[in-house]
């Protein structure tokens, strides 16, 4: 069943900077910057009221996410919904029409396992599912 929101998720040029500059402004707690090598990504989780801000920088090159925001800068990306059973969420969406750009759950760079909605619901907004 999806429980409501989990976080949203920002794609940034600088994780250190951007993290630095909410946590400060916001009076919010610095959280560790997570390297994921093997996807050249890194992730921070900033928990704030009952959801997260997931800041997420490319450092590859010519990765789809630094090719985006080379051309936009910083930008929310999606939103993510959290799922206490992924699969019986994906089958129900599923069945009302909903297509998935991840049909089966794969591992994300938190390590917990996600699916994303492909775009249509909203336009073109991304939505996540993860488990807690």
């Amino acid at each position: 069943m999806i429980k409501g929101i989990g976080h949203i998720g920002i794609f940034v040029s600088d994780i250190a900077a951007a993290v630095e500059s909410l946590c400060k402004t916001f009076d919010l707690e610095m959280p560790a910057i997570k390297d994921v090598p093997e996807r050249s990504m890194k992730v921070a989780v900033i928990p704030w009221g009952g959801a997260a801000l997931e800041l997420v920088e490319d450092y590859s090159k010519d990765g789809s996410v630094a090719h985006m925001v080379k051309e936009r800068g910083s930008f929310i990306h999606h939103f993510c919904l959290v799922s206490d059973n992924i699969e019986a969420d994906i089958a129900k969406l599923h069945d009302k029409g909903a297509q998935m750009a991840t049909p089966e759950p794969v591992v994300g760079l938190r390590g917990k396992r996600i699916a994303f909605i492909k775009s249509g619901i909203l336009d073109d907004v991304p939505i996540e599912l993860s488990e807690p």
